[in-house]
């Protein structure tokens, strides 16, 4: 083993010791010692700049299909347009052959680093440490000291950014787009007490305690926050906004018959989203309830196959399956009835531009999903995951034209005075500037 070779995260290790049972050894820091040479040419910080230089970065891919991308995308194109210089970073951006020699490079030291302090590795452990290690060494590249702010939308790049933030003492803002380690032991994709869990939660709780301020998308992440160390008045709530006005227009290319009314749910055909559970509930319709509705499924995924066999062994005839669609404002603009059966979820997007549509939405009790959708005024809220729930509210809208079109404008009124891009953007460049002003409000 390399014996130079150290992890640049000495607390990650330190709970890693503690979950094996090692005396932790102290390591010699060099991951930011080529920025340091440049630390006393590092400008101050601002103090309420008009205009600012802002770095956006991600640990995922961007541009990609999803609501952590229209989030970038509607939140850099605004502050751009207000003025500022907006630079978006992600792993993906970074040239293939450099990150090829980088990976080659680090694997076998991690892997012998973790054999000899531990006898093993860990999977998760080290492809984390691995693209972490990338990600950063890349991130030393950009010149981070010409940025007024930092805005991390993950656990991941809150930490390499809150290092760095040690020499450059930038405001990093942290926006997490999903609680990490709850939502993996939620659908066990990590066991409750493993290596992995106490891993993870250690970067969150790191993360949270780098970061200046948490511009949150929903009320709902304060109290599993707070469970990780934050502080109520360490966090702002800003809903995401959109701007749908921009994405509408357009008609379906094959016309629907008249006097039909139109179910569509707009998502990634996931096990999350809850498909199946909108298919078990339009099997428990009465059939003379559902003779002239339509239902409209657009999206892709792994479960597409799963899915179609469903409904062809419920006989549900009246169900299309669209596939990725180009055309989402087309289908919202002729949908009665929105449906999102997810069963965990932040924020969704389709639910906002369902919203500005004039649709009628059911949605679940889940992630931020109540912060958009009141229940029984706009829109019906469900149990995630029941079926016989779902059926019920599905009902009620099908045979119910008055209740669909109250519950449509109150969700169309309350998206157009809160859901926008502008008063989204409005309230993040505020924070920005106004860094140690904020107290823990709520921007909506």
């Amino acid at each position: 083993m390399n014996k130079t070779f150290s992890v640049p995260y000495p607390y990650m290790i330190q709970t890693l010791d503690s979950y094996y049972g090692v005396k932790t050894r102290p390591q010699k820091q060099k991951a930011i010692k080529t920025q340091m040479k440049h630390a006393d040419q590092i400008p101050p910080v601002y103090r309420k700049k008009k205009k600012l230089s802002i770095l956006i970065a991600t640990f995922w891919d961007y541009p990609h299909t999803g609501g952590l991308s229209n989030y970038i995308k509607t939140l850099s194109e605004g502050l751009k347009k207000r003025g500022h210089k907006v630079d978006v970073i992600s792993p993906n951006l970074f040239p293939s052959a450099q990150v090829k020699e980088l990976r080659t490079a680090v694997v076998p030291k991690l892997k012998d680093f973790f054999k000899d302090r531990y006898g093993d590795y860990n999977d998760h452990i080290l492809k984390n440490n691995r693209l972490m290690f990338i990600y950063e060494q890349m991130l030393q590249k950009i010149h981070l000291e010409r940025y007024d702010v930092f805005h991390a939308q993950d656990l991941f790049t809150a930490n390499m950014l809150g290092r760095f933030n040690q020499i450059y003492k930038k405001p990093l803002f942290f926006t997490p787009h999903g609680m990490f380690t709850f939502n993996r032991l939620k659908f066990h994709i990590f066991k409750k007490g493993s290596v992995e869990e106490i891993y993870y939660k250690t970067l969150e709780m790191k993360a949270i305690e780098y970061a200046d301020r948490l511009i949150i998308i929903s009320d709902t992440f304060r109290s599993p926050l707070m469970k990780l160390g934050a502080e109520q008045e360490d966090m702002t709530t800003v809903i995401t906004g959109i701007d749908y006005d921009a994405k509408t227009g357009g008609k379906r290319k094959t016309p629907l018959p008249k006097n039909k009314i139109i179910i569509s749910c707009i998502a990634r055909l996931g096990p999350r989203k809850g498909h199946k559970y909108l298919l078990d509930a339009l099997s428990r319709i009465p059939s003379d309830v559902l003779e002239h509705v339509e239902v409209l499924i657009a999206g892709d995924g792994e479960m597409r196959s799963a899915l179609e066999e469903q409904a062809r062994k419920l006989n549900l005839s009246m169900v299309s399956f669209l596939g990725k669609r180009d055309d989402v404002p087309a289908i919202l603009n002729m949908t009665d009835i929105f449906v999102l059966p997810t069963i965990n979820d932040s924020l969704p997007i389709s639910i906002i531009e369902a919203m500005f549509s004039g649709s009628a939405i059911i949605a679940t009790d889940c992630g931020g999903i109540p912060d958009l959708i009141r229940h029984n005024k706009t829109g019906l809220i469900v149990e995630p995951g029941n079926a016989k729930v779902l059926a019920r509210a599905l009902a009620f809208f099908i045979t119910n034209k008055s209740a669909r079109k109250i519950a449509a404008s109150n969700a169309k009124a309350y998206a157009e005075k809160y859901l926008s891009s502008e008063t989204m953007i409005k309230n993040i460049e505020s924070i920005y500037q106004n860094t140690n002003s904020s107290e823990g409000d709520h921007e909506t």
